[in-house]
């Protein structure tokens, strides 16, 4: 089966089985991989803070997750959407301003310690609001937690606090941390960070930079007949190509997070122990978006903004970019989040003489052959499809007189230069949905974020309209009264074009077909895999 006829109506769907000749699985710098005991996994970073307490992101997730548990988690069949974890069950007053938990009883720190609310209340106020990429905007209200008796949490907030929102942002906000290892330290910069404590169904055993990640099973785990698997390697592949290579050797089970890219599935394919899954990324939906430093009296032009926007073609970017598996983006919500999405918003639709004519207008005429001006555009090295974004809005700019030098940076540089030291005109960046807009969405245009603040606001654009609704909607517990505010900010923002959404996509994962329970959760490659198993 070659990759042009698998749909991307099909890959959405689910799983495709590739057919073709089958490899002994094997680990290349350990002993052979023994069925059901050992999960040998792509990584292709290395993060430096493995606290997703700290850094709410889905390289921090992706291995920490299996160590660190939040309250609950993304569930494709669950009540309100969820499955719980460390927490049983959440209520919220009627008015808004408290939420209680009820804590699983019966769970130890893998230290030992046992597990109680004032771990919870601990990382809520000294850790997920003050410190916290997501949390410190969903958590903003967050007054106090009450720990009536060592089972029960009651979150109290100085402002009417929609239950629909915390509920969206638990998978992602609520990592607990434990107590007694980081009171009284510097949290920031607490060894555990790298080392972390949790409760979850895997130990964290050793890293060995450059190589890989070991962890290992949770003999006490509160899931009852889990974790399924003795150990999780997560074996660093920076090189996108050398994980597809290593999934065809036998040397790895699974590559996650398209880590073998869509155009070597074609030859992948003929590998009969493998199958494409895309499944487990629903509450994950990544959007291509360009970041725009407003800083640049050029750029804070909103005629040139929509310049910019109408010379990309945004169905050659889905084709070519992506080969065909993504969608074009009309805001910062995308269309398959229908809780929120709002259709009715300004677009701008590929037309480069449209986009000559705004920067006429703009003051930026035609140059006797030469730029109208130029700008620095320095794309995401995270992915490949963002680099590749990079190269073509080049190209497109200048289609229209903008002169645009490509400035490559690796990870760190670029989150400095774009986050820190705003040191950009244009940057590609690659935000993510997580199924509720102010999870991870707001922020991407909300005035006033601290400097440093990764995904976040950091081109100086300020809207007080914009950040009216996004304050009032923090605030707003009528469910269908906060959808609306959310329609508006929609309108908002492709209107006034603080960024400019370009695509939207999911992911694929790769992986042996005796490796079972894959993407059986919207968040899956970034939970805690304690059903995941590798059938005998």
């Amino acid at each position: 089966m070659s990759i042009s006829e698998i749909s991307r109506r099909r890959l959405l769907g689910g799983t495709v089985i590739l057919a073709g000749g089958a490899l002994l699985p094997r680990f290349g710098f350990a002993q052979e991989v023994m069925q059901g005991g050992r999960l040998v996994v792509a990584a292709d970073s290395e993060p430096r803070n493995l606290n997703p307490a700290i850094v709410a992101s889905n390289g921090v997730f992706y291995i920490a997750s299996k160590v660190i548990e939040p309250l609950a988690e993304a569930s494709f069949d669950g009540p309100d959407g969820l499955a719980p974890r460390l927490a049983t069950s959440w209520e919220g007053s009627e008015d808004g301003l408290s939420i209680t938990f009820r804590l699983r009883e019966g769970v130890a720190w893998h230290d030992g310690e046992p597990f109680t609310s004032a771990d919870v209340a601990f990382s809520a106020m000294e850790v997920w609001k003050p410190l916290q990429n997501i949390g410190r905007s969903v958590l903003a209200n967050l007054e106090s937690v009450e720990t009536p008796d060592e089972m029960t949490a009651v979150f109290k907030f100085s402002e009417p606090t929609p239950l629909q929102l915390i509920r969206n942002a638990l998978p992602v906000v609520s990592s607990v941390l434990p107590r007694h290892l980081y009171e009284g330290t510097d949290i920031a910069a607490n060894p555990a960070n790298n080392a972390p404590v949790g409760t979850g169904p895997f130990v964290f055993a050793e890293h060995r930079p450059g190589e890989y990640y070991r962890l290992t099973r949770n003999e006490s785990y509160w899931g009852e007949g889990q974790p399924k698997l003795d150990e999780v390697i997560f074996r660093v592949l920076p090189d996108r190509a050398g994980a597809a290579a290593a999934l065809e050797a036998g040397e790895i089970q699974l590559a996650a997070f398209s880590q073998v890219p869509l155009s070597d599935l074609d030859r992948i394919s003929g590998n009969s122990e493998l199958e494409v899954v895309t499944k487990g990324y629903e509450a994950l939906t990544y959007q291509l978006i360009v970041e725009i430093n407003h800083r640049n009296e050029i750029l804070n032009n909103l005629k040139v903004r929509q310049a910019i926007a109408h010379a990309i073609d945004r169905s050659f970017v889905v084709d070519t970019v992506f080969l065909g598996y993504a969608a074009e983006a009309t805001g910062p919500v995308p269309k398959n989040a229908p809780e929120f999405y709002e259709p009715d918003v300004a677009l701008y639709p590929f037309d480069v003489e449209k986009a000559r004519s705004l920067l006429d207008e703009a003051g930026y005429p035609e140059n006797d052959g030469g730029p109208r001006f130029s700008i620095r555009l320095l794309p995401a090295p995270f992915f490949s499809e963002t680099r590749a974004m990079g190269d073509y809005l080049k190209q497109a700019l200048a289609a229209i007189g903008i002169e645009a030098e490509l400035v490559s940076n690796d990870a760190p540089g670029h989150l400095s230069a774009v986050y820190k030291d705003h040191d950009f005109d244009l940057s590609i960046g690659a935000a993510v949905f997580r199924g509720d807009p102010a999870i991870s969405t707001t922020n991407l245009v909300q005035s006033g974020i601290p400097d440093g603040t990764f995904f976040s606001n950091q081109g100086g654009y300020a809207n007080p309209g914009i950040d009216e609704i996004i304050a009032e909607a923090l605030v707003t517990i009528d469910t269908q009264k906060r959808i609306e505010l959310y329609n508006e900010f929609q309108k908002l923002v492709t209107e006034d074009l603080p960024l400019i959404n370009v695509a939207d996509w999911g992911f694929t994962s790769v992986a042996s077909v005796d490796v079972e329970n894959v993407g059986n959760n919207p968040r899956w490659v970034v939970s805690n895999w304690s059903d995941t198993a590798i059938s005998g």
